[in-house]
């Protein structure tokens, strides 16, 4: 599923609109094109798995822990079910398995409502999933987006995000907290689109050096 085609060109409209580099940007990266993954279990589990390593070596132990689990699919009770020693087997470290338990005990007695996060603001959803152990304010923004699809999100401690930003704006250091939000300030309420594109600089052939595992696909 995706972001309706509607919304998406009210978004480049506005942010062409308001900002000139960003719709610079925008032209020579191209289309729209995010995807939204709908497993909400399945993706915060890949966030707690990736972190600090590798995308080869997270998507090794993701297909691991699916052996693991076979042939049950990947869900909080079959997770729940496994020893800590069974998760560390595939290659999780003794911390990640307990965010895995954490996270899994949590959506069982409901303290973390999946299916119905979608129906709270994005401040509300970001405080629910940050009492995850293991998941901190940048991996629940990226689950609003890459999940819920909010419109509206902007992640500005993402490193990718700014230097993006530095970048397209010609500034001397990577932006703090308060020059990013001046700089993203007219992006609203379209910022997620935004923070999209600046992801893609990488795909728009700028100077720009980065690894493409250092952002979101």
């Amino acid at each position: 599923m995706s972001i309706s085609s509607d919304k998406i060109k009210a978004a480049i409209q506005h942010l062409k609109s308001v900002d000139p580099v960003m719709g610079n940007l925008i032209n020579r990266a191209g289309p729209f094109t995010l995807k939204l993954d709908r497993n909400r279990f399945g993706m915060l589990v890949r966030s707690i798995l990736s972190q600090q390593i590798s995308t080869k070596a997270a998507r090794s132990i993701r297909m691991r822990l699916d052996q693991l689990l076979d042939p049950h699919p990947l869900s909080a009770q079959a997770i729940h079910e496994r020893s800590d020693e069974e998760l560390r087997s595939v290659g999780l470290s003794r911390q990640k398995t307990a965010y895995l338990k954490d996270l899994s005990a949590r959506v069982l007695d409901e303290r973390l409502q999946l299916n119905r996060i979608g129906r709270l603001t994005d401040e509300e959803a970001i405080e629910h999933l940050v009492q995850v152990k293991g998941i901190g304010r940048w991996t629940a923004q990226m689950f609003l987006i890459f999940s819920l699809g909010r419109l509206d999100v902007f992640p500005h401690d993402d490193l990718v995000v700014r230097s993006s930003i530095k970048a397209l704006y010609g500034l001397e250091e990577l932006p703090n907290k308060q020059q990013s939000h001046a700089i993203a300030a007219p992006w609203k309420p379209y910022s997620t689109i935004a923070s999209w594109y600046c992801w893609r600089l990488i795909d728009a052939k700028n100077d720009l050096t980065m690894d493409s595992s250092e952002y979101p696909a």
